[in-house]
């Protein structure tokens, strides 16, 4: 089963817990710009990414978003099945950043491999480790760095990942990556433009000095 190619510890399972997890575990696609998983709402399980691109980020009281991670292929999310872990509360919405499909585990069944199994359990919590590790280099960002150095480093990465210098990106959408008003974001972009680090058009933003963005990181 391809499964067990995306699931590191799949093979260090007994062979009655593979053939479980197996049997139970789901395929799912969702488009590009779908809801994956609302928070607190819902409890879907592990998920597995396949392939695609997906979004994890909290929610203000007021509305604002904030990225907190990615997920690409391979990559496994966590807390999307936090309700079956005691003493975690992580309210994070993830949505589909690319035309995406996964592998879910139902929650049930992973909590019931971490309770059997110390391979699971480690593995849940080096998970849990390096996903609180993003949100803790996260939040030095938002308390330490200046905006202007924020904003460069989210477009030099956007343009790395997306293998290209004109980024198809609204402000309103690098606001809600970078957790700020969609004005603070276009004033930004308007003083990169007259600096001539960028040029700015309907709907998308275009690298024209890499080093001086470079720079300002």
């Amino acid at each position: 089963m391809e499964f067990a190619n995306y699931f590191p510890i799949f093979n260090k399972l007994t062979p009655a817990q593979q053939e479980l997890l197996t049997a139970s575990v789901k395929q799912a696609t969702f488009p590009a710009g779908s809801l994956v998983h609302n928070g607190s709402m819902d409890c879907m399980g592990l998920i597995v990414v396949h392939t695609g691109q997906l979004r994890a980020y909290i929610l203000s009281d007021e509305g604002r978003e904030i990225t907190i991670y990615r997920l690409f292929d391979h990559d496994i999310c966590l807390f999307s099945a936090s309700c079956m872990m005691r003493n975690i509360q992580f309210d994070i919405t993830i949505e589909a950043e690319k035309d995406t499909t996964v592998w879910i585990i139902p929650p049930k069944l992973f909590g019931q491999l971490m309770e059997e199994s110390v391979v699971v359990s480690n593995y849940a919590n080096e998970l849990m480790s390096s996903r609180f590790s993003e949100v803790m280099w996260l939040m030095e960002q938002v308390m330490w760095k200046r905006f202007d150095q924020r904003l460069a480093d989210f477009l030099i990465q956007e343009s790395n990942l997306e293998e290209s210098t004109v980024l198809k990106l609204t402000h309103e959408k690098i606001a809600n990556h970078l957790g700020t008003a969609r004005e603070v974001v276009t004033r930004m972009l308007r003083y990169f433009q007259s600096e001539g680090m960028v040029k700015l058009t309907r709907g998308a933003v275009e690298l024209i000095d890499m080093d001086r963005l470079e720079n300002l990181q």
